[in-house]
C-alpha cells in the first residue's frame, strides 16, 4: 500500500493541502478493505470492546495482512488516541459539536482526519475514501456533508489547527487538546508525577508535556521468554527481534505478527510490557524468611502474564503457583496460557493450580500460605494508555473510587495469606496517586504485622545493573517517557517474622 503511516498530528509537515478536484458524485461508492476494517474496529470499541483483543479478528475476517495490516492498525490506533483533539477540529470545521453528528459518521470524520492531519496520505486519497466510506456505512446521503468537513479539514496544517481548537490560556485544558487527553486523566498524571516524586513544581509542566507525548506514541512489542520454557536467544533468531536492555527475560519485536513466533504460540513465550516483566522479577528476588511455605500465589491472575512469567520463576526456585481469578471466562484464559508451564511445573515434581475464585477471600480461607504474593490489582489503567488507547475515553474519575475499596480489600487479604517472613507485592497499570500509596498507606494503618520493602534495589536491568529514575522510594514507579515501559507501579511489604 502507497499510504504510509506517521506518527501523530503535526508529524508530516508539508504546506496546507490542495483540495480535491473531485465531486462527491464522482467518488467511489465503495469502502476499500483497509479503511472499512478501522471503521470496524472503531465501531466495535463504541460497543464497549478492547481494541487490542478486537484487532485480530477483524484482521482475518477483512483478509488484510502484511502492510495492509500495519496500515489498519496505524489508522484505527491513532485514531482512538488524537479522538480529542480531532473532534475538536470536526466541531470546527462542521459547524456543529460533535453531540450532534451520528455516531457512524463522526467515526468516518475520525478516520479521515487522522488521514490527514496524522499520516502521510494524500489529500484527494483521503478524501475519496472517507467520502466512499461513508455512503457504505451511513448512505448515499452522508457522502455530500463528508466531504465538506474533509474539504475544510485539509485547509490548514495539523500546528495551525492546534492554535485554532487548544484553549487560550495554558493549563489542563490546554493540554487535554493539545495532547488528546481527557482534562481529568491530565490533571491526575500531573499530580502523579508530583507525588511519585519524579517532577517537581519547576519541573513538573515540562515532564508532563513528556508523558501526553509519550502516551501518544504507538508502543513497541515486547516479548517475554518464560525461564525454562524459553530464552531470548530463541525468540531473537526467531523473529526480527533484539534483545531488551531493560528486562533480562524480553525482546523487542521490531516487525512482524508476535503470534507467528513459535514460543509464543506455543504458550513457552507471551508478549508482555517489559515494566511487567520487571515486577515478576522484582518480586522473585525478594528476600523471604527462611521457613516460609513453598507456594507462590498471583491473586488477580487474569488474563495470565503475569502469571507465566511469575510460575516460571517459582517453578525454578523450587516452589508452586496458585493462580486465582474471579472471573470464570478469566480463569480460562489463565489457564490456556498457563498449559505449557503447568505440563513443566509436573515434569520437575511442581504445580501449577489455577483456581476460580474471588482474591477477597484467600487470606481468610488460607492464612499465612505462601511465601510470595501479587496483587496485579484492577484499576483505572491510565499507566497503559499507549497500548489501550481507549481506556483514556472510557475511564472517569468516579471509577477511581469505585474500585477503590476494592484494591484495599484485594491487598488486605494478600497480607493475611503471605505467611510471616513472606513478601506481597501490590502492582497497578496506573500511576494515580489514590490507586497507589493512598491505597498501600490505607492499609497499612490498619496493621502493624507489616513492614515496607525498598523496591528500588530489586529492579535490574538485563545487564544486571540498577534501573535508574524509580523515584523516592521506597515503592517504585516506571513512566512511559522515562522507562519506554507502561507506567506501573509497585510495592513491596514484608509480614514480620
Amino acid at each position: 500500500m502507497a499510504d504510509r503511516p506517521d506518527r501523530r498530528p503535526g508529524g508530516d509537515r508539508r504546506g496546507p493541502r490542495q483540495r480535491s478536484v473531485t465531486t462527491p458524485s464522482q467518488r467511489t461508492r465503495r469502502a476499500e478493505p483497509t479503511r472499512f476494517a478501522a471503521y470496524t474496529l472503531l465501531r466495535a470499541v463504541a460497543e464497549g470492546g478492547y481494541a487490542n483483543l478486537e484487532l485480530p479478528g477483524i484482521l482475518r475476517r477483512h483478509h488484510v495482512e502484511g502492510r495492509d495490516a500495519a496500515f489498519v492498525t496505524e489508522l484505527a490506533f491513532g485514531t482512538i488516541r488524537w479522538q480529542g483533539f480531532y473532534d475538536a477540529v470536526i466541531a470546527d470545521a462542521a459547524g456543529r459539536p460533535t453531540e450532534r453528528i451520528d455516531p457512524q459518521v463522526l467515526d468516518v470524520l475520525r478516520l479521515g482526519a487522522h488521514q490527514l492531519l496524522g499520516m502521510r496520505v494524500a489529500t484527494h486519497a483521503a478524501a475519496d475514501q472517507t467520502v466512499g466510506l461513508s455512503k457504505v456505512v451511513a448512505g448515499a446521503g452522508a457522502g455530500g456533508f463528508v466531504n465538506a468537513v474533509m474539504r475544510r479539514v485539509s485547509e490548514r496544517t495539523p500546528e495551525e489547527w492546534q492554535d485554532a481548537v487548544v484553549p487560550e490560556g495554558g493549563g489542563a485544558a490546554a493540554l487535554a487538546v493539545r495532547h488528546s487527553h481527557p482534562e481529568w486523566v491530565v490533571t491526575a498524571l500531573r499530580a502523579a508525577l508530583l507525588s511519585h516524586g519524579r517532577a517537581t513544581a519547576e519541573t513538573v509542566d515540562a515532564e508532563l508535556e513528556a508523558l501526553l507525548e509519550a502516551d501518544n506514541e504507538p508502543p513497541r512489542v515486547h516479548l517475554v521468554a518464560r525461564p525454562g520454557l524459553s530464552t531470548v536467544d530463541e525468540l531473537v533468531d526467531a523473529a526480527d527481534a533484539e534483545p531488551s536492555t531493560l528486562s533480562p527475560l524480553g525482546a523487542v519485536l521490531h516487525a512482524g505478527d508476535p503470534g507467528a513466533v513459535s514460543a509464543v504460540r506455543q504458550g513457552r513465550a507471551s508478549v508482555q510490557d517489559e515494566g511487567s516483566q520487571l515486577l515478576a522479577l522484582a518480586l522473585a528476588a525478594a528476600e523471604v524468611g527462611p521457613d516460609v511455605p513453598n507456594r507462590w500465589l498471583d491473586l488477580c491472575a487474569g488474563p495470565g502474564g503475569k502469571a507465566g512469567v511469575l510460575g516460571a520463576l517459582a517453578v525454578a526456585d523450587g516452589a508452586d503457583l496458585t493462580a486465582v481469578e474471579v472471573s470464570q471466562h478469566r480463569a480460562e484464559l489463565v489457564r490456556s496460557t498457563l498449559g505449557a508451564l503447568g505440563r513443566h511445573a509436573s515434569s520437575l515434581g511442581r504445580s501449577i493450580d489455577v483456581r476460580t475464585a474471588d482474591g477477597r477471600e484467600v487470606g481468610e480461607d488460607e492464612p499465612a500460605a505462601y511465601a510470595r504474593v501479587l496483587v496485579d490489582a484492577p484499576c483505572t489503567g491510565l499507566g497503559a494508555l499507549r497500548r489501550r488507547p481507549e481506556a483514556r475515553w472510557r475511564r472517569q474519575p468516579s471509577d477511581v473510587a469505585g474500585l477503590a475499596p476494592l484494591q484495599r480489600a484485594l491487598l488486605a487479604s494478600a497480607l493475611d495469606a503471605v505467611a510471616p517472613g513472606g513478601v506481597v507485592g501490590y502492582a497497578t497499570c496506573s500511576p494515580h496517586i489514590a490507586e497507589t500509596r493512598f491505597v498501600v498507606g490505607d492499609v497499612l494503618k490498619k496493621r502493624d504485622d507489616i513492614e515496607v520493602v525498598d523496591a528500588r534495589p530489586l529492579f535490574t536491568d538485563a545487564s544486571g545493573a540498577p534501573v535508574a529514575d524509580l523515584g523516592d522510594g521506597p515503592y517504585v514507579q516506571l513512566w512511559p517517557h522515562v522507562h519506554g515501559t507502561d507506567a506501573m507501579f509497585l510495592a513491596v511489604l514484608r509480614k514480620k517474622a
